[in-house]
């Protein structure tokens, strides 16, 4: 069975982790650089998110550390979730290069519009 279409959500949570490790404030600030500050997970929608990608097998504790007294688990893509990414990223890319020529950016002329004929009347 082909795994559905990641969400919006899943997939920043997952880039977002793709290149090391981190806890979960460093998880939000990451996912507002990687969409260029459009996106803000709020704290609950974050821990929630992580709860759901650790039980599906997506994401792993790395580790866990104390800081101020407080617990602070850093979490990291588990191979299952790197190759999620992995595929979802191909997904991604193929429809944007097919969007892309649709659109005629690879081509000559807009959208809708006709190209020029080689033979003028």
């Amino acid at each position: 069975m082909t795994p559905r279409v990641m969400q919006e959500p899943t997939l920043l949570l997952l880039t977002a982790l793709a290149d090391q490790p981190r806890h979960g404030y460093a998880i939000t600030q990451e996912i507002r650089k990687i969409s260029d500050g459009q996106v803000t997970m709020r704290t609950g929608t974050l821990y929630g998110a992580l709860e759901r990608l650790l039980k599906q097998g997506l994401i792993e504790v790395h580790r866990e550390e104390v800081v101020d007294g407080r617990l602070r688990r850093l979490y990291a893509l588990s191979d299952e979730g790197r190759e999620r990414l992995a595929g979802e990223a191909e997904r991604l890319a193929a429809t944007a290069r097919e969007a892309s020529r649709r659109l005629g950016v690879f081509g000559s002329g807009a959208a809708g519009s006709p190209r020029p004929s080689a033979a003028t009347s």
